[in-house]
């Protein structure tokens, strides 16, 4: 009996963790926690004291933050795509990172005023700031993703997924990546895995 459970929905950034766990194909607990309520439950505070989604229980480990569950699961269960060097296991985490630190802040602000901002109110100099500001760091993706098909190398790893996972948020905008044609290519190559299709049907299903 599998000791692993994910809590949060498709719809939020419990994304990433689900679609991880599909990816490595793990017998996994789903609770599919919501935003709206039930992530200020006492039940899933005892969990995540943060109330944020998602979070993990495996055994008598507690984890918080879709970037570090991903790495863990990668690392205990799926050595297909976890890198078995320090040095690329680094890189992985790495790109990890950056894309909650260089991707995630700028389209969250497009988010907000797209998906959660009456029309009437919404703020375009916003969405403008923010999808300039992006160029910088989709400039950097595209010039990795020129000289090899995924980041690390020739094969997906936990480094895709993360990042892919980040960015399935610009996939939902209709972000134009015309000007990136590589990130374009990578983002169909990650996206075209039978895991990613369950997810969003997970996704389409639950809501947020």
């Amino acid at each position: 009996m599998t000791t692993l459970t994910l809590y949060g929905t498709a719809g939020s950034r419990a994304f990433r963790s689900l679609w991880a766990a599909k990816d490595m194909q793990l017998d996994f607990n789903h609770v599919p926690t919501n935003f709206r309520g039930d992530n200020q439950s006492p039940e899933y505070l005892a969990v995540n004291p943060n109330g944020r989604i998602p979070a993990m229980v495996d055994g008598d480990l507690v984890l918080f933050e879709s970037m570090a569950i991903n790495l863990y699961l990668a690392k205990r269960y799926a050595a297909e795509i976890m890198p078995t060097t320090y040095e690329a296991e680094a890189r992985a985490t790495q790109w990890s990172i950056w894309g909650i630190s260089e991707i995630e802040p700028l389209q969250m602000q497009i988010v907000i005023q797209q998906f959660f901002t009456p029309k009437d109110l919404r703020d375009g100099e916003v969405i403008n700031k923010a999808t300039l500001a992006l160029q910088r760091p989709l400039l950097v993706l595209n010039q990795v993703l020129e000289n090899s098909p995924y980041l690390l190398g020739e094969d997906f790893t936990i480094a895709d997924l993360n990042v892919a996972g980040v960015m399935d948020l610009l996939t939902s905008l209709k972000f134009d990546f015309s000007d990136h044609p590589a990130v374009q290519q990578w983002l169909g190559r990650c996206q075209a895995r039978p895991s990613y299709t369950q997810t969003k049907a997970m996704a389409n299903s639950q809501g947020a």
